[in-house]
């Protein structure tokens, strides 16, 4: 069956680049584009007009959201609070238990996946939190997340996590790792048995990739043998390091190098290693020590910066600077992370970002630069040249961004204008492997209303995982101060107000 989607702007691909093609159509049969133009000369079986819209490729993104968020509760507090969000020594000797039902972890991924559908989101390699894990991602709940992403569509890469070392703090509010090596060395194993039998799955919709937490949580041998089978199984690797600087010191005060060199000693870096964020690096502003060229070890090695701005922006850090990766000749692709999973949020905050740390220079910085991040760039650390485009012989991964809403404002070039205004909620359509997924943010089959309810429920049960891990037991009006005073009633007249 061929279908013809016209629309007022297409983002298609000339070979090199992005290139822009005004009032024209994409033709496709099954999940492969058969042509990008205008006035298709051939009979097809459908026509769908996008209308006044912006035809793109989807957005890939390297580090998506996966669960029910948990930064909501991380990024406001002081650094005198933060590590109270953390793992209380008293909690590990507990024998921190598995805080949601077999069921509840099943659905995170479903709320998840849904959310990046509705954002634009095409290609997904999500990420999930441990902190109110009994250790890290199991098995199990990993095959339940392959099965959403196939009843939704969403094309995907996946792997449970693992971890052998977690932050904890001790009485004294210091924080230190907290070792189970032997739930590590269980983690590999399992992660390595649902590549075996994933990969591929649903017609190739689900990949496979390795997914050990944050560097520090990592022994060295753990690492050789996580690279080790990458190249077995022929996957790639996610694994978060350079950034913060808990890990920064852990690492330098244990090896005497940045996180990046370390990595670089033990080989573990490469073209199928993509390294969520990557900002804490030799000469970075926050970084106290640490020599050598960090960004000059990414490039020679061909690995990728998995850049999320938004997470990273909203903790008060930054690539220093984007632009200034790009020009070492390091692949960055982009990342989510957090919620909303909304890719316009995180292109406007990047290129901010990148901007404020190149004192204001735009050249790397701008929307364009973050549009293939979040397209080509992603697709090239997959070693996929069928996605992230919109050409001949590329995946059907499509979707539609409306300029018909009034606060888009006045069109000038329809990638600045998206970027500038839109947002996730501006996806009207989403074509995945040829087919729709989403329509007007709506997805066939599902009840959004039904699944905000259970999110929040799941949320809230979450939230008070946390009181039984903080180590000073604060209470909860302490522990997650709100924003203004609670209050049963107002009267203004009455109160006797303080200066702040």
């Amino acid at each position: 069956m061929k279908t013809k989607l016209k629309g007022r702007y297409v983002i298609g691909y000339d070979g090199c680049d992005h290139v822009i093609l005004e009032n024209a159509e994409i033709v496709y049969e099954k999940d492969t584009i058969l042509y990008v133009g205008k006035n298709y000369p051939e009979e097809v079986d459908e026509v769908m007009d996008a209308g006044n819209a912006i035809i793109s490729p989807g957005f890939i993104d390297l580090n998506a959201l996966g669960d029910i968020d948990h930064d909501i509760l991380h990024f406001e507090a002081g650094a005198d609070r933060q590590k109270n969000l953390l793992w209380s020594e008293n909690y590990i000797k507990s024998g921190h238990p598995e805080l949601m039902t077999k069921e509840e972890e099943a659905f995170k991924s479903l709320y998840a996946y849904s959310q990046l559908i509705l954002h634009g989101v095409t290609t997904a390699m999500p990420i999930t939190s441990v902190f109110y894990k009994s250790w890290a991602e199991t098995y199990d709940e990993l095959a339940a997340a392959a099965e959403h992403a196939a009843g939704l569509g969403l094309r995907i890469y996946l792997g449970p996590s693992f971890q052998s070392g977690m932050r904890a703090v001790q009485p004294d509010g210091k924080i230190k790792l907290h070792w189970d090596e032997k739930a590590g060395e269980a983690g590999l194993r399992k992660a390595v048995e649902f590549v075996e039998k994933f990969d591929g799955a649903h017609e190739g919709m689900v990949r496979g990739m390795l997914a050990p937490e944050r560097i520090e949580s990592q022994t060295a041998d753990q690492l050789k043998q996580i690279k080790y089978y990458s190249e077995i199984l022929n996957v790639p690797i996610k694994l978060h390091a350079a950034q913060g600087s808990f890990e920064f010191s852990t690492i330098w005060e244990a090896h005497h190098v940045t996180p990046i060199r370390y990595l670089y000693d033990l080989g573990f870096l490469g073209p199928r290693t993509g390294i969520p964020h990557a900002h804490f690096i030799s000469g970075y502003s926050k970084a106290k020590y640490g020599e050598g060229d960090d960004l000059a070890l990414l490039a020679e090695t061909n690995t990728t910066v998995i850049h999320c701005p938004l997470i990273i922006g909203r903790h008060g850090e930054a690539l220093e600077s984007f632009a200034k990766y790009k020009r070492a000749g390091i692949n960055i692709a982009l990342g989510t992370d957090t919620f909303p999973p909304d890719m316009f949020q995180n292109v406007r905050t990047g290129s901010m970002l990148s901007r404020l740390a190149a004192a204001g220079e735009t050249e790397g910085s701008v929307y364009a630069d973050f549009f293939r991040s979040a397209t080509l760039d992603a697709a090239a650390f997959l070693g996929r040249n069928d996605l992230g485009r919109i050409a001949a012989g590329a995946k059907a991964d499509i979707i539609a961004i409306d300029l018909d809403g009034f606060h888009m404002g006045v069109i000038d070039d329809p990638i600045r204008t998206m970027f500038a205004s839109g947002s996730g909620r501006d996806v009207k359509l989403s074509i995945i492997n040829g087919k729709v997924v989403m329509k007007d943010q709506k997805i066939p089959d599902l009840d959004l209303t039904e699944i905000k309810y259970t999110g929040q429920q799941y949320f809230n049960k979450m939230k008070r995982g946390y009181m039984e891990r903080d180590y000073q037991e604060l209470p909860e009006n302490e522990l997650f101060k709100p924003s203004f005073k609670v209050v049963e009633s107002v009267s203004a007249t009455e109160a006797i107000c303080e200066n702040k």
